[in-house]
This record gives structure tokens, sequence and C-alpha cells, in this order.
């Protein structure tokens, strides 16, 4: 039997929800990720990783600023990794038409 990795999508709500942000920042990161397994960034990558990377990019996008350290405590994972999964997301973003 196989299992099913987690899917990033659902840790988005918790982490905007302890972070204080609104819901205009949980569907962009929903939206990022999506947009990230279309062109197929997800694959190998750790679900937490990515659903933090989406949530502090998409607060970027949406001027309400939080930081890395913030979204990093929240999510339990370092800097780095939102680092390295956020300029994934952002390049996969600019991969798909039309965005």
């Amino acid at each position: 039997m196989e299992i099913q990795p987690a899917d990033p999508e659902s840790y988005v709500p918790r982490f905007a929800s302890d972070l204080d942000l609104s819901e205009e920042v949980e569907r962009r990161a929903r939206q990022l990720l999506q947009n990230a397994k279309e062109q197929g960034v997800h694959s190998g990558k750790s679900p937490v990783g990515l659903a933090a990377a989406a949530v502090y990019a998409a607060s970027l996008l949406t001027n309400e600023k939080v930081t890395q350290s913030e979204v990093s405590e929240v999510a339990n994972i370092s800097e780095v990794t939102i680092r390295n999964r956020y300029h994934e997301l952002l390049e996969a973003e600019e991969g798909v038409p039309g965005v």
C-alpha cells in the first residue's frame, strides 16, 4: 500500500492563522502551491517547507509583511528551507502562462 505525501495546501490555513494573516494571503499561498504542482516543483520536497514558503511569499505579494523567522517558528523549519522553497515557488509562478 502506497502512502501519499501530505499535501502542502493542508498546512496553509494553520500557518496563516498562527501568523494572523488574511484570507487573501491564504488564497495566494494555495495558488502558488498549485502552480508549483503544475510545474512539478513540489516533487520530493517537504510539504511543510513548501507550505511555509508559500505563506511567506504570499504575505510579501499581498503586502502583509511577515519575516522568514516568524514563519520558520510557526512551521518549525529553518529559514534556509523557506528561502530555498520561496525562490522555487516564484520561479514556478513565472513559468505559468497568464500569470
